[in-house]
């Protein structure tokens, strides 16, 4: 048996930490993971169906949510509700670069790009942490200038129902993108999901704003307004982070620890000397070095092939993993 052992009493052992108290409900809910959970889709056609499946139905969700909130603007004539829905507008417009990226995603790689076009969905996904920081900016200056020009808000009871549509669309995409990103590893898709669930936080503020008006403090409006801007900079940071570590190659330590440990028990293989893991888009890939003390050819090949097979029926979301076998050094 291998001579390389490994004490790992679990299948996760991440390198974050898990904040307690409400600081960790903040986490959970704004910087969600993006590695495969125990019913992740394993094969890389119904994954990227199941992303551009998501996409489009949180596409319909919000528009109609859109569609509602512009409604009742137009009979309240409130400026933060007017904002608020062409904010939530633009922001169904960030699912087109993913249906993009993902499209990409399933053409052939050539030979210009030999890894193929998954990376796309990783630029679909620095490019929505832009959009979410443009945002927060645009809400930040919106209060701000509320604050400096006040204005009345008529029919505050209708400005209630329309944040809280708001707030419900936008959750509901939020659940949905985040759940489906997580099953197929993409971080594009999560972090699309994290920035609907600000969003649905911003269309709380106006319901939040027009309470405020109701009980004789029209402030409320702006100042939550800037409460909300500041705190979308801040939980922002950990979806940064999520989408700036798949562009420098980034992997999961738990998925390297799993794939090193499959490789480690295979029968034959005495020592494994170098293991890559890298994610394009979200789909995985990587290569290995095993030491093995098998001199003839075939059976080496045999072997690596078997914990090939081995490490992509324990790591899900694998795609091409070579291992490649060297006589084992004493």
């Amino acid at each position: 048996m291998s001579s390389h052992e490994h004490h790992h009493d679990h299948d996760h052992d991440h390198d974050h930490d898990h904040p307690a108290g409400l600081r960790g409900l903040l986490h959970d809910m704004f910087v969600p993971h993006s590695h495969d959970a125990a019913d992740a889709i394993d094969d890389a056609m119904e994954a990227s169906r199941a992303g551009v499946r998501a996409l489009w139905i949180s596409l319909v969700i919000l528009l109609a949510t859109t569609a509602i909130q512009a409604v009742i603007a137009a009979l309240t004539s409130s400026v933060a509700l007017f904002a608020d829905t062409i904010h939530n507008f633009s922001d169904a417009l960030t699912a087109v670069p993913l249906l993009i990226a993902f499209a990409l995603g399933r053409r052939a790689a050539t030979r210009r790009y030999t890894y193929g076009f998954g990376r796309a969905e990783d630029l679909a996904g620095l490019f929505i942490v832009l959009v979410v920081a443009a945002s927060a900016v645009v809400a930040g200056w919106e209060a701000i200038d509320r604050v400096i020009h006040p204005h009345p808000v008529a029919n505050p009871w209708l400005l209630i129902g329309a944040g809280l549509v708001g707030f419900a669309g936008n959750e509901a995409v939020a659940f949905y993108r985040i759940r489906v990103g997580r099953r197929i590893g993409s971080a594009a898709l999560v972090a699309d999901g994290v920035h609907a669930r600000l969003d649905g936080f911003t269309s709380l503020s106006v319901v939040l704003g027009a309470v405020g008006v109701l009980l004789g403090w029209p402030l409320a409006d702006p100042i939550i307004g800037l409460l909300i801007a500041a705190s979308i900079l801040v939980l922002l940071w950990g979806t940064i982070r999520s989408v700036g570590r798949r562009l420098m190659d980034g992997v999961e330590p738990e998925l390297l620890a799993r794939a090193e440990r499959t490789l480690a028990t295979t029968e034959g293989v005495e020592h494994v000397t170098e293991l890559r893991l890298r994610w394009i888009g979200h789909r995985l890939t990587g290569s290995a070095t095993i030491e093995i003390d098998h001199g003839d050819l075939r059976a080496a090949t045999r072997l690596a092939e078997t914990a090939a097979d081995r490490v992509r029926a324990t790591v899900h979301g694998l795609d091409g993993f070579t291992v490649t076998p060297v006589p084992h050094t004493r």
